[in-house]
């Protein structure tokens, strides 16, 4: 019997996790703040603060027998609107550009999750489990991410007969998301030096570059401003809301921040089409300044929940096949992922996205490319791009790939 089981948890209810959240965000500025190299790699500090909440979160288990658990509903409402924030800054403009993009990097994507699970099989392989665990070391916990892992991990476990499959898979993803946050910004860094590629100043790579006016000719950030964004933000999220239940009905499971954002995007590009005016939030002061607010805090509240004590009993082949995973994903963007996106700033910065959802999960992406462009300058056409890619594309190709590789084994 495993003897943390058996102690009761320590239990941090929803405001209290919200609260350390916006603690572990500060500790994070401050640890970047006093080690250049942070910065330097372009780590979020929500990553940096979060990672360390977690390592101590990891001595307290330790020191009393008392595992953590929070109540993380605060987070997941951020998610939501994070992601409504991502829709309502969206210009149709950089959509209808971005179509020839998405279908490249989709493709890209597909290819990428195939050489994930044969690195997972080969992995689980290695260590005398079935080829079918492999997924569980694969996209099911890495592009999947802890949800994804946690529904194959009891089917992988009875078929094939893979004990703590579970456990593996919520472990992989737990290492997976470290990965892909400290991965990002040193590939980016690497990328843009080698190449000498900066931000364009104007249309450049598919780009448009409105988004990146100056704050001084853009609204400035005032209580209406802030309730007139937040406003739309809820409109948005109704919608989307009421998107989702419906498609739920019909059978389509989908994360309900998907509908949100498409709903931002069309409010965002049709109400002011149609109402003159009505004044669109997309690119102001106040509305950045919520899409960095409920990023900042939903990443550090994932971190530091991460429960590193469970890592322990998969230790060995964890170590390997992420390390694996880890080299196969940077070989993979580096030369493959950056070339055929351009060669220039925009695949640079979505190359540090790609690192972040391809071992992580979507809002470590954007983490990551925030990271990135608020060092090296703004590539509005990224943050379009790769959300419908990870959020929308992925979760449904990755339900057919690892059907697939469940059925070669």
């Amino acid at each position: 019997m495993d003897p943390l089981a058996a102690a009761d948890p320590i239990v941090i209810d929803s405001f209290a996790a919200f609260t350390l959240g916006i603690i572990v965000y500060f500790l994070g500025a401050r640890l970047t703040k006093k080690f250049t190299i942070l910065s330097s790699y372009s780590i979020p500090e929500p990553v940096s603060g979060g990672l360390a909440a977690a390592i101590c979160a990891l001595l307290v288990v330790a020191a009393t027998g008392r595992t953590i658990e929070y109540d993380l509903s605060v987070r997941d409402f951020l998610l939501v609107y994070f992601f409504t924030t991502v829709g309502l800054n969206a210009r149709v403009a950089d959509l209808t550009r971005g179509g020839p993009i998405l279908a490249v990097m989709l493709g890209l994507t597909l290819v990428f999750m195939i050489v994930q699970n044969i690195v997972g099989s080969a992995g689980a392989l290695l260590f005398g489990l079935p080829s079918q665990a492999g997924v569980l070391l694969g996209t099911a916990s890495l592009i999947g991410g802890h949800g994804t892992a946690i529904a194959w991990g009891p089917t992988i476990a009875s078929q094939y007969d893979v004990t703590g499959a579970a456990e593996l898979g919520i472990a992989s993803a737990t290492v997976g998301l470290i990965l892909a946050s400290v991965l990002g910004g040193p590939i980016a860094k690497f990328l843009i030096a080698k190449n000498k590629s900066a931000a364009p100043t104007g249309e450049e790579g598919g780009e448009t570059h409105e988004a990146a006016a100056t704050d001084e000719t853009r609204a400035p950030i005032n209580h209406v401003e802030i309730m007139r964004c937040i406003l739309w933000i809820h409109v948005a999220i109704v919608i989307g809301y009421s998107a989702h239940e419906s498609l739920l009905t019909a059978g389509l499971k989908l994360p309900l921040f998907v509908p949100c954002l498409i709903a931002g995007i069309v409010l965002s590009n049709l109400v002011p089409a149609i109402f003159r005016k009505a004044k669109s939030p997309a690119g102001t002061q106040s509305m950045d300044l919520i899409n960095e607010f409920s990023l900042s805090v939903f990443l550090s509240m994932s971190l530091m929940s991460m429960e590193l004590w469970t890592l322990a009993g998969s230790a060995g082949v964890l170590a390997v096949t992420m390390v694996l995973q880890a080299v196969a994903a940077t070989l993979f963007i580096v030369l493959i992922v950056f070339r055929v996106m351009g060669r220039n700033y925009f695949a640079a910065v979505l190359s540090a996205g790609f690192a972040g959802f391809a071992l992580g999960a979507t809002p470590t992406a954007i983490a990551n490319m925030k990271a990135v462009t608020q060092r090296y300058g703004p590539s509005p056409l990224a943050f379009i791009v790769l959300p419908l890619i990870s959020a929308f594309f992925v979760d449904l190709a990755n339900a057919f790939i690892i059907q697939w590789f469940l059925a070669l084994g």
